[in-house]
């Protein structure tokens, strides 16, 4: 597998700026709920968002998302929503640190 698990990609701006590092673990929130999942520091994803691929049981994106139907396509916006990032430290198991942004 070329990616065994899931991850979240994201602007090496906007994690310098949140403190995070490549492989990192770092929980992803929105309205609807959190994930915790490693991040790929990557231009790949335009500086103020994120992408998580949505295949992953471990790592479900659509925890995030919301099932409200596009109005034109009647299809769910499971795709698209704000979040923020919260990196996680390791000094007595994981817990968030304060330094955190809403991409």
């Amino acid at each position: 597998f070329r990616y065994p698990k899931g991850y979240v990609e994201i602007h090496p701006r906007d994690a310098s700026a949140i403190g995070i590092k490549d492989q990192q673990v770092v929980r992803v929130s929105s309205r609807r709920g959190s994930i915790e999942i490693t991040a790929k520091v990557t231009d790949r994803s335009m500086p103020g968002s994120v992408f998580i691929p949505f295949h992953f049981f471990e790592t479900a994106a659509n925890r995030l998302t919301h099932s409200e139907l596009d109005p034109v396509g009647k299809t769910p916006a499971f795709k698209v929503c704000a979040v923020k990032i919260e990196r996680l430290s390791v000094s007595s198991g994981l817990s968030v640190e304060s330094t955190s942004a809403a991409v």
